[in-house]
This record gives structure tokens, C-alpha cells and sequence, in this order.
């Protein structure tokens, strides 16, 4: 006979209650139907396990041994039992997230530590990744959540409206520019630029719109965050086009925000997904969180 969960837990509850018949009454099984799990349970270990009398049962030393060794397994069965529940309800596991740094900068911090309060035995795995990147990600099956900005794709994905947010021109103070309050986009490529690398939506956004007005981007520096690119401008290196949270956060003190007058300056920020139908249950619970939060506040 090999040992099993249900006859250890018979075994336990007879200890406990001090006698068989209190055992069975409280696990809602036969009393001989104990007593047999138990004698031969002490046939197949070849050992006497319990001591007999006409007042109850108490345990030999190998009962004693058994005892305590059946508890601790059957508390590490109820631990496991617990954990997994945890799983399939979304309140256990390791999520993730790629994020391009206008999300990280803006929209991610407050919702995500909200959440961290709210599910305390969830850990979250966040990195920072072009928009392109993220897209090309998810649809390798690489990360449960991608939050990243619009942009022309092929890729087989599903994506959600989270935040926007609105494009703004940051300038040294003591730039030509400065003097403005608003600007066409064609004014700043009379003048040197920070951009952010290749494969983020703003680069691809501005080159874009640069060709179709058979003009280019005068790129001075390219950089891969906001906290490099305001830097920089107030350093009087160049002008940077960035998300106007993202330059407020810094607060650089030399330099001046101007209006970007441009339609496409307003952006919007989609979470994606491979396939909603295919993510596990803790990603489920942070997908229906963060576009639960998306109501909230929208940034511009």
C-alpha cells in the first residue's frame, strides 16, 4: 500500500478527535471504513501505530513520528492547494509588462503602484522598450503586456485605448525659438534636434511628416530617454520634441515649453496583448485594471 493524502488525514483526525468514531463523524465517512485505512496502513509500514483501548486511541512513537510528519505534509498540500487558487483567481504570478518611456514617464507609476497595493502577492516584470519593439514582442509571445504609442503595424496583435497625450517643441531659454508661444512644426527644422533613437513613435513621427515636406530632421544628438533629452536642451545643445508630462516632470530650468500646432501632436497610448483569450489569469486581473484606470485621467 503506498500512502495517500486522504488516509494521512484520517490518521490525523483520529489523533486528534481520540477515538475513530469521532474521526469518522467529523469527516463524514464510515467508522469502519477508518479503521480499515488505518490497519492497513500500519500493515503496509509493518508497524503498530496506534494504541487501542476501550477509551480511545493514542499513537505508539512511530504514530507520534507520523503524526507530526502527516501534519506538516498536509499543511504544504493546503499551502499549494491555496497558491494555485491564487493563480486561477489572478491574485498570484509574475506579469511582464513592456513599456515605451512615454508610458513609463507619464501614465505607468500611479496605476501600477495602486495595483502593487491592491495585489501584494503579484510581482510585475517592467521594461523599457520602443514602441516598435513592444509591438514585434507581443506578437512573438514575449511579454503578457505591452503599453506603447500608435503607430502604422502588421503585426498580429490585440490592442486597447489606455492614455494620449500631446507633443510639445522644449527649447533653451535663450534660443530664437524661445519667444514664441506656439509653433508649426516646420519651424523647428530650421534648427538642430535631440530625438529620441530610431523605432520610437516620435522619431518615427517627425521623420514622417519631415519627408512628406521634402525636408529633413537636422539631428544634433539621438537619445533613448526624455531625462537625456532635457538635459541636453537645457545644456543649449539643441531643440527636442517630447510629451509635455514628460517635460514637466524634469522641471528644467532653463528652457521654455512651446505649443506644438500640429494635429498629429496629440498621440494616443494603446495596451496590447497578443491574445486576450490566451493570458493568464494575473495578466487578465492587470489588463482589466490598467483599462479600468484608463477613465481616469487622460494626460494633455
Amino acid at each position: 500500500m503506498k500512502l495517500d493524502l486522504l488516509t494521512l488525514k484520517l490518521f490525523v483526525r483520529v489523533l486528534e478527535a481520540g477515538t475513530i468514531s469521532q474521526a469518522a463523524e467529523r469527516e463524514h465517512i464510515a467508522a469502519a471504513a477508518v479503521s480499515r485505512r488505518i490497519a492497513d496502513l500500519e500493515q503496509s509500514l509493518n508497524t503498530t501505530l496506534l494504541v487501542r483501548t476501550n477509551k480511545g486511541v493514542s499513537p505508539t512513537a512511530a504514530g507520534l513520528e507520523l503524526l507530526y510528519r502527516s501534519r506538516a505534509l498536509l499543511n504544504s498540500v493546503e499551502d499549494i492547494e491555496s497558491r494555485l487558487q491564487a493563480y486561477s483567481e489572478g491574485q498570484q504570478g509574475l506579469v511582464h509588462i513592456l513599456a515605451n518611456t512615454s508610458a513609463i514617464s507619464q501614465f505607468l507609476p500611479g496605476p501600477l503602484g495602486e495595483f502593487g497595493r491592491l495585489h501584494p502577492s503579484l510581482r510585475l516584470q517592467l521594461e523599457e522598450k520602443t514602441s516598435l519593439d513592444i509591438i514585434r514582442a507581443l506578437a512573438d509571445g514575449k511579454a503578457d503586456l505591452g503599453v506603447f504609442t500608435r503607430l502604422p503595424y502588421d503585426a498580429d496583435i490585440e490592442a486597447y485605448p489606455f492614455r494620449s497625450d500631446k507633443l510639445v517643441v522644449l527649447v533653451p531659454g535663450d534660443h530664437p525659438l524661445a519667444c514664441h508661444e506656439r509653433l508649426r512644426f516646420e519651424q523647428t527644422l530650421e534648427h538642430e534636434q535631440i530625438t529620441l533613437l530610431p523605432g520610437t513613435q516620435i522619431n518615427y513621427q517627425i521623420t514622417k511628416v519631415a519627408m512628406e515636406a521634402h525636408r529633413s530632421v537636422r539631428v544634433r544628438t539621438e537619445v533613448s530617454g526624455y531625462d537625456a533629452m532635457c538635459l541636453l536642451v537645457n545644456a543649449g545643445m539643441g531643440i527636442a520634441i517630447l510629451p509635455r508630462e514628460s517635460a514637466r516632470i524634469y522641471h528644467i530650468p532653463n528652457t521654455r515649453m512651446l505649443e506644438l500646432d500640429e494635429d498629429w501632436s496629440r498621440r494616443e497610448l494603446l495596451i496590447g496583448v497578443r491574445r486576450h483569450r490566451d493570458l493568464q489569469p494575473s495578466a487578465q486581473t492587470l489588463l482589466n485594471f490598467l483599462l479600468g484606470s484608463a477613465a481616469i485621467t487622460v494626460a494633455g
